[in-house]
Order: C-alpha cells, then structure tokens, then sequence
C-alpha cells in the first residue's frame, strides 16, 4: 500500500469519526426532542440509510486500496473542494437547527420552522452537504465507482426521506409558508 493511500484510508476513517460523533448528538437531540412531544415519522427507512453510509465509507477504502494508485491531482483538488463545501453545509445545518438536528426525521408539532442562517436560501442545505459529500470523498483517491453507485443509491433514498419529511412538516407546521419561495437545494428561483 502506498502512501498516498493510507493518507486517504485516514481521511475516510476521519469522516467515520466524525460520523460517529454525530450520531451520538443526533441521540441526545432526539431523545431531548422526544421528551417535548415530537414524534418520528419515516423511521422504517432509518436503517437503510444508516446502512448506505456505512457501506459507503466502507467501499471508499475498499476501491482505493483496490486501485492503490495516487490518482490525478485534479481530481484529488476536485474532490477535496468538493468534500470542504459539503462539510461546510452539513456544520452550518447542524449548527444552526441546534437541538432541533438529528440524522432522523423527527417533528415538534405546532413549532417554529427554522427559517434562519443557511435555511434563508435553501430548505435542505444538509442533504444537500451529503450529496457533495458521497461523490466528493470516493472520487478524491479515483473512485469513481462508488461516487457513481453510492449517488444513485442516495439520491433513492432522499427522494424518499425529503417527501415525508416535507409531508409531516407540512402537516404538523407552517413549513410550506415558510419555504414557498425557497427551492431544495439552490438558492435560485422558486419551487413552484
């Protein structure tokens, strides 16, 4: 195994890492939410998406240490920028949405939908922070593979997860006042 390889295995397992830490805030937020009288909908698709990004990290090792080549600097630089934006979207969900983030869809009915910092331009800046972030990391050791696989598979399973997130919000919330002029992921035009 190369150099250029273990560094990227070190990524991957800095992005496991962070993944887990997430999760256990997600665990206090949901827990602490819950205790407040919100309610979880769409819990039947948790653990296939708990499953994807695991897998996902998984065979990003697996296809570099597969590959073990150091793949083009454009595509390292590619990658690497696109993984930062992705970071930077997700922290600024999380940091913004405070307790009220978790990885599941969990709704306080009758509250106030978040409506300020990143969520003034777009209603999904998080997902979207995974799309860049699944793509991003595989393609900056060459994995292509899994950039292209793992992408289909998670944008399955937003299609999914932002319908009934959506729909529950809508139902329990003003969210569809609230974000009628804000698209999902760009912050251009309107969704109507």
């Amino acid at each position: 195994m190369n150099t250029s390889t273990s560094f990227y295995i070190g990524l991957v397992l800095v992005v496991a890492i962070q993944r887990l830490l997430e999760l256990r805030l997600s665990k206090h937020n949901t827990q602490r939410l819950l205790d407040q009288g919100a309610i979880e909908v769409g819990s039947g698709h948790y653990p296939v998406m708990a499953s994807l990004h695991t897998i996902w990290l998984f065979a990003c090792v697996g296809e570099a240490v597969w590959r073990d080549q150091t793949p083009p600097v454009v595509l390292v630089v590619t990658g690497l920028t696109l993984l930062t934006a992705g970071q930077a979207l997700r922290l600024i969900a999380i940091k913004t949405l405070g307790p009220r983030w978790t990885t599941r869809i969990i709704v306080l009915p009758h509250a106030r939908v978040v409506n300020e910092g990143i969520f003034r331009f777009i209603r999904h800046p998080n997902y979207l922070g995974v799309v860049l972030e699944i793509a991003a990391l595989p393609l900056i050791f060459g994995g292509w593979v899994t950039a292209v696989m793992f992408s289909i598979a998670n944008a399955w399973l937003l299609l999914v997860r932002i319908r009934t997130e959506e729909t529950e919000l809508s139902r329990l919330n003003n969210y569809e006042a609230t974000f009628e002029d804000k698209n999902r992921f760009l912050p251009i035009g309107r969704t109507s």
